[in-house]
C-alpha cells in the first residue's frame, strides 16, 4: 500500500469537494479548481476528510495511487491557502517591475523580457529584485516560476541571473592569471 496514498486529506473549514466519478471539483475561499483523475483510483469523501483508494493492485493503479492523493491534496491547499514561489534577481542593472498585470524584466538583453500571467496567477515585485509568483494551482505557479528563471538562469562565474529564493549556485574559479 502506498504510504502517501493511504493518508486521508483533511478538509479545512469553508472548503467543499464535489466528486462525480473521476472528476473532482474543490471550492474554497481563494477560488475553485477541478481536475479529472486517471482511471484506476477512486475518491470518496468521509466526513471532513477525502480518501483516495485504488481499484486493484495492478502496477498502474499502484503508481497512480500516491499521485492522485497528492493532486487532490494540492487542490485543497491551493483553494484554502494558495501557493507562491519566490525568485531573486542578481546582477548589475537587472531589475523587475509590474506594469498592469504584466511582469517586465530587464536582464541585460537588448530588449525587456515580458511575461503575461495566465488566469489566476499574479506577480508581486519587492525592491526591483525580488519577484513572487502567487496563485491557487501549484502546477501553474511552478511552471511560470521556472519559465521566469529560464529567461536568464544563474551563471556559475559571477552568479548573475534569476534564481529561486534560497537556491545555492555553485561558483567556478574562472581563468587563472598568466605566470
Amino acid at each position: 500500500m502506498s504510504r502517501i496514498g493511504k493518508r486521508p486529506i483533511p478538509l479545512p473549514g469553508k472548503v467543499t469537494v464535489s466528486i462525480n466519478g473521476q472528476h473532482i471539483a474543490v471550492k474554497g475561499p481563494k477560488g475553485e479548481l477541478d481536475r479529472t483523475l486517471p482511471t484506476g483510483v477512486s475518491v470518496a469523501q468521509e466526513g471532513d476528510t477525502v480518501v483516495v483508494n485504488r481499484n486493484s493492485d495492478s502496477r498502474t493503479c499502484r503508481q497512480r495511487h500516491g499521485l492522485c492523493r497528492t493532486l487532490v491534496a494540492n487542490m485543497v491547499e491551493g483553494v484554502s491557502q494558495g501557493f507562491q514561489k519566490r525568485l531573486e534577481i542578481q546582477g548589475v542593472g537587472y531589475r523587475a517591475q509590474v506594469q498592469g498585470r504584466t511582469l517586465t524584466l530587464s536582464l541585460g538583453y537588448s530588449h525587456p523580457v515580458q511575461f503575461d500571467p495566465p488566469e489566476g496567477i499574479q506577480f508581486v515585485v519587492e525592491g526591483n529584485t525580488n519577484v513572487t509568483v502567487m496563485g491557487i494551482d501549484k502546477e501553474i505557479v511552478g511552471n511560470i516560476a521556472a519559465k521566469i528563471r529560464a529567461s536568464r538562469p544563474p551563471e556559475p562565474y559571477k552568479g548573475k541571473g534569476v534564481r529561486y529564493a534560497g537556491e545555492i549556485v555553485r561558483r567556478k574559479a574562472g581563468k587563472a592569471g598568466k605566470k
